[in-house]
């Protein structure tokens, strides 16, 4: 059942709007050399920050699709009637989330980093921190989707929710994309398995509140 969910996921990721945070990503490293000017070594030295603020910002355009339509449809009862626990749909939807968020992201990444003149020894570092902040930021993003399921302005509130909540990630994971030897990496990592390992725990207990 949890495959089939996971399945499900992914076949309504790449069947709605899956390339809107892909396109938002790039329209973001698009403008920053408006914004800075065209210096290139300025350029390089901005850009894992960029791309890191681009991609945050891009992982809250899918908030609202995540949750609250299954919830309005009532394919979360049908799920806990059927016996899959809140926690496990949750984890499922985060997987499912993250297969059709965190590839197109990578792929964006790479084009906006040579938009962005990153120095080509730094894309892989890039790509992986990216790859592993990805996670975190799709477990936050259903873990705010199920807090905010059903209240008014849901969107605004799940910006205001996930922003601050993602500055650890932001840090660390702009840090590890320039920096090899800072250690950010490991603390990134950290912070995603935190993440991912505590989301589905927190939106299984926001989808069983909204049932109550």
């Amino acid at each position: 059942m949890i495959g089939r969910v996971i399945a499900r996921e992914v076949r309504r990721g790449f069947s709605g709007p899956a390339w809107l945070p892909a396109a938002f990503f790039l329209l973001v490293a698009v403008l920053v050399p408006f914004a800075v000017g065209p210096d290139s070594r300025l350029l390089a030295r901005i850009a894992a920050g960029a791309l890191w603020i681009a991609a945050l910002t891009a992982a809250l355009l899918p908030i609202e699709r995540l949750i609250e339509p299954d919830r309005a449809d009532g394919v979360l009862d049908q799920l806990f009637v059927r016996g899959v626990a809140d926690e496990s749909i949750a984890a499922a939807k985060v997987a499912g989330h993250w297969l059709s968020f965190g590839p197109l992201l990578l792929v964006s990444a790479a084009v906006g980093a040579l938009l962005l003149r990153l120095p080509p020894d730094q894309l892989p570092r890039l790509l992986l921190a990216l790859g592993i902040g990805s996670l975190g930021l799709a477990a936050m993003a259903v873990a705010v989707a199920a807090l905010t399921a059903g209240l008014p302005r849901a969107g605004s509130l799940a910006g205001l929710l996930l922003l601050p909540l993602a500055i650890p990630l932001l840090i660390f994971g702009a840090a590890a994309s320039s920096d090899p030897g800072s250690g950010a990496l490991l603390l990134e990592s950290a912070v995603a398995l935190l993440l991912v390992a505590g989301a589905p725990f927190v939106a299984g207990a926001a989808i069983r509140a909204s049932r109550t």
